[in-house]
């Protein structure tokens, strides 16, 4: 079974465009398991501009899913003025292992970037991933690396001791809404099915995320069906405008029976 992890940064982007605690990120979490999702994703960003790290430590207790943390390890939280206004870290390493989340998915982030726009090359950060993964696991937390839909990589990813990759799926989401056929979506998942294929191969537990959508997701699923997870957030939130967000999460847990 394909589980669905809402992304829950989009609802403190709101949050944040006004101040104060309309919407309210921690009850959202608890709505979203209410209505059916599987787990819960947050991505604190350095800048803090959605999900912020006091978010994390209030959301972990009332997760009674799977909580998934994303983000670069090498991500250090931009303070204010240089100074601690706070006592929490300041490192996404330290965060995690503080919060110790049932996954945490490593990604690439540049500073400044407005989203997830690269998965790792898992050859040039070998003994980086290597090392970050077994801390981690130490820590009794499972570890995804975000990736391309490369072979290479993901054969070379495995060789860091993770637990799992999450496949970066905006390409796929690109080139599906293009198409106008069955023939054409065939081609532009194929290199994501051997993609998987190979994870598979190489004893890897497999996730998927970015651009998911309810327009993609079903053909994903069908195509591959022993994917373990999907995270999605953007258009999950989006959709939550017009249709509710009980709705939502139903029609997105559709996709995936």
């Amino acid at each position: 079974m394909t589980k669905l992890s809402v992304n829950i940064n989009k609802v403190a982007t709101i949050r944040n465009a006004r101040g104060g605690n309309t919407p309210d990120v921690k009850q959202f979490a608890i709505d979203c398991e209410r209505f059916g999702a599987q787990g819960i994703t947050v991505h604190p960003r350095p800048d803090e501009r959605h999900i912020r790290y006091s978010d994390v430590y209030a959301i972990k207790p009332i997760v009674t899913t799977e909580f998934n943390i994303e983000g670069n390890p090498k991500g250090i939280r931009k303070v204010e003025d240089g100074e601690r206004k706070d006592n929490l870290p300041n490192g996404f390493i330290e965060l995690v292992k503080q919060i110790r989340p049932t996954q945490v998915t490593l990604v690439p982030d540049a500073d400044g970037v407005l989203t997830s726009n690269a998965g790792w090359d898992t050859v040039k950060h070998q003994g980086y991933l290597c090392d970050v993964v077994k801390e981690f696991q130490q820590c009794g937390i499972r570890v995804s690396i975000f990736i391309d839909a490369n072979p290479w990589m993901i054969e070379m990813a495995a060789k860091t001791g993770t637990d799992r990759v999450e496949l970066y799926t905006e390409a796929y989401a690109r080139e599906y809404h293009a198409c106008r056929d069955v023939t054409g979506r065939v081609s532009c998942i194929a290199p994501f099915v051997e993609a998987a294929k190979v994870a598979r191969e190489c004893g890897l537990g497999l996730n998927a995320g970015h651009d998911l959508s309810l327009e993609n997701l079903a053909f994903f699923h069908e195509q591959i069906p022993w994917c373990d997870e999907v995270s999605i957030g953007h258009a999950l939130i989006s959709d939550a405008l017009y249709l509710g967000i009980e709705e939502t999460i139903h029609r997105y847990l559709d996709c995936l029976k």
